[in-house]
């Protein structure tokens, strides 16, 4: 006898079954929905992804658009063009740090992750819907002996019953109704924690901003300090000359000429080593604003104004202003208060909570049979023990608003002393440069007049060389003195916390 159909292998018979073995006696409506919810279920998952419902409750809304842009401002500098092939200003160095600066990228992800997190504690405002379905097939069989035989024959009799299809779908629904705040108070600690995520990512950027800033003048003031040790060798070498002609024509001695020589190999090794300090600058800003150190830049000078002789002496009225402007130090506030959110979140794991489920299942066969069913009511969720979990978690998240309170004391000391001491060097810079500039102007006309000596017969190598060397010294202080003023005064904004596009020069 040739094998029976129904025992055809089992994924074929399932996809058969609906059609050829349940007949019209059995409803078509419960496949249908399955299979429509089976399809549509995966679908809305990638339009959740990649869709509209990407972010249904646009938290997206609560963080900034780039990297580069702080929170409450509309100015968004990576929409801005770079074109690498014309000199950049500093404006143009500070956008690209902005944007393209991995400490900016890192500060703004953790600001998006935490927004999803806010829309993972919003979510468990809503009910939740799990569709269960399961294919099967079995087969129910019964055997009975005879006891009494009437008849002898050469075939034997058996029972067998055909295979039956079962498709159980079930529609399932719980909804939290009141958990005694346990829901609201994980949902302000993700908007706390975002909010501190923020003003995170605000001090970054102001950082981010400060270094560009810093690497920009130092690129320049290194190549003005090489420049100031070329004038200091060419002098050097003038020096070098006159004491050989004096000893070439016998009016000097050899010591002469051997301390200028001496003098001459300082003054290039100076030379070399304050070029090489600018090749190094220009790596770094490279780094800065997002590039490889050995990216070459065509960089356009600054305008370097002259240090304002305006002091401000209010320096406690500044301390406390930046009290109120530090992102940082919002940002450590946010935290206390997202610290507090999670004790009551923490507390109510003690509490009951109240949830509303139900579900609607549906159970078909091959047979000429079916049921349905469906549940609707209340549930009390009541935590009797939970292995002490609940009390550690509370215990836990006291301790962990002590933390964030210890380190709002710790850092609001901080910020007094960032003010303090960018006030002192911006007026130390500011005075220096005063001092300096009167320094050079001596010098040059000491260096000039031991020159002039010397070449007379009138004076000594010793006077030319040491007038060269102070000459050369102002030089560099002034050039480090100008732009020290600049840069601490980037520095003076960022620790008031207002260092921004206004506060450049």
């Amino acid at each position: 006898m040739p094998p029976r159909s129904d025992y055809s292998p089992l994924p074929v018979d399932l996809l058969r079954a609906p059609i050829t073995r349940f007949g019209s006696s059995v409803s078509m409506k419960p496949l249908l929905l399955a299979g429509l919810l089976m399809v549509f279920c995966p679908l809305t998952g990638i339009a959740n992804q990649n869709g509209r419902f990407s972010d249904p409750f646009a938290t997206h809304r609560q963080v900034s658009k780039s990297a580069g842009q702080k929170q409450h401002t509309e100015d968004d500098p990576c929409r801005l063009n770079f074109d690498s092939h014309q000199a950049i200003t500093l404006l143009e160095v500070i956008n690209q740090a902005l944007c393209f600066n991995p400490q900016t990228r890192l500060a703004w992800a953790n600001a998006r992750y935490q927004a999803g997190q806010v829309g993972i504690a919003k979510a468990a405002y809503l009910p939740t819907m799990t569709l269960t379905t399961s294919l099967s097939r079995g087969i129910n069989s019964s055997s009975s002996s005879n006891l009494q035989t009437t008849t002898i024959s050469n075939t034997s009799s058996s029972a067998a019953a055909d295979p039956i299809n079962r498709f159980t779908p079930v529609l399932s629904l719980s909804y939290l109704l009141y958990n005694f705040g346990g829901r609201e108070a994980v949902l302000e600690t993700a908007q706390k924690t975002l909010d501190a995520s923020n003003w995170t990512q605000d001090a970054v950027l102001q950082s981010v901003m400060l270094a560009a800033i810093q690497a920009y003048y130092q690129v320049f003031a290194s190549q003005a300090a090489a420049d100031a040790s070329l004038v200091s060798e060419n002098a050097t070498g003038e020096a070098l000359d006159a004491a050989k002609t004096r000893h070439e024509v016998g009016a000097a001695a050899l010591v002469d000429a051997l301390l200028a020589q001496t003098a001459f190999a300082q003054a290039r090794l100076n030379r070399q080593k304050t070029e090489g300090e600018a090749r190094v600058a220009a790596g770094s800003l490279a780094n800065a604003i997002g590039l490889q150190a050995d990216y070459h830049l065509q960089i356009a000078p600054p305008s370097v104004p002259r240090p304002s002789l305006e002091q401000e002496h209010n320096v406690r009225q500044m301390i406390e202003q930046a009290k109120t402007l530090r992102p940082d130090l919002a940002a450590a506030e946010a935290n206390i208060n997202a610290a507090e959110a999670s004790v009551k979140a923490a507390e109510a794991g003690h509490l009951p909570s109240i949830s509303l489920v139900g579900n609607v299942g549906y159970n078909q066969t091959s047979l000429p049979s079916e049921t349905q069913s469906w549940t609707v009511g209340m549930q009390i969720s009541v935590p009797l023990f939970t292995g002490f979990n609940v009390t550690y978690q509370v215990r836990s998240a006291k301790e962990k608003l002590e933390v964030q309170r210890a380190n709002f004391d710790q850092l609001e000391q901080k910020v007094s002393l960032d003010v303090w001491k960018a006030y002192q060097l911006l007026n130390i810079a500011r005075d220096t440069f005063k001092s300096s500039e009167n320094l050079l102007a001596s010098a040059f006309q000491s260096e000039r007049v031991a020159m002039g000596r010397y070449k007379a017969g009138a004076g000594n190598i010793i006077d030319v060389l040491t007038a060269q060397a102070s000459h050369a010294n102002a030089r560099l202080q002034v050039i480090q003195a100008q732009y020290a003023w600049l840069t601490q005064k980037a520095q003076l904004a960022q620790a008031l916390g207002r260092l921004d596009y206004a506060s450049l020069p």
